[in-house]
């Protein structure tokens, strides 16, 4: 069994659902740390997801979080697991310049 610790980074600019990190079909993750940062002047909405495979269905993190213009925020404040190819997913409101920083434990 291996342990690696990562960093993951994503800039979205789109309003299209999008996968953060996925976990391979031999792997947990434990996610420590999401960091969003809103570098624009603008305040759109966050929503994260957790698709679950073995349940085959997808469940809600954040629900349109507002975001504070120009300002970085912490979204989580416990660990969050994935399971072997579970997905975290985000969708903005708008095309704004948002990035998310992950840090994890990865775990094969």
């Amino acid at each position: 069994m291996a342990n690696n610790y990562k960093f993951k980074g994503v800039a979205l600019a789109t309003t299209a659902e999008t996968a953060l990190v996925t976990s391979a079909a031999n792997e947990t993750i434990i996610i420590k740390s999401i960091r969003v940062t809103n570098n624009t002047g603008n305040t759109p909405t966050v929503s994260m997801d957790v698709l679950d495979s073995s349940a085959s269905a997808e469940f809600t993190i954040f629900n349109t979080k507002a975001l504070t213009a120009n300002n970085s925020e912490e979204f989580l404040s416990v660990p969050l697991v994935l399971e072997k190819s579970d997905a975290l997913k985000a969708t903005i409101s708008s095309t704004d310049s948002i990035h998310i920083g992950i840090t994890y434990l990865s775990i094969t």
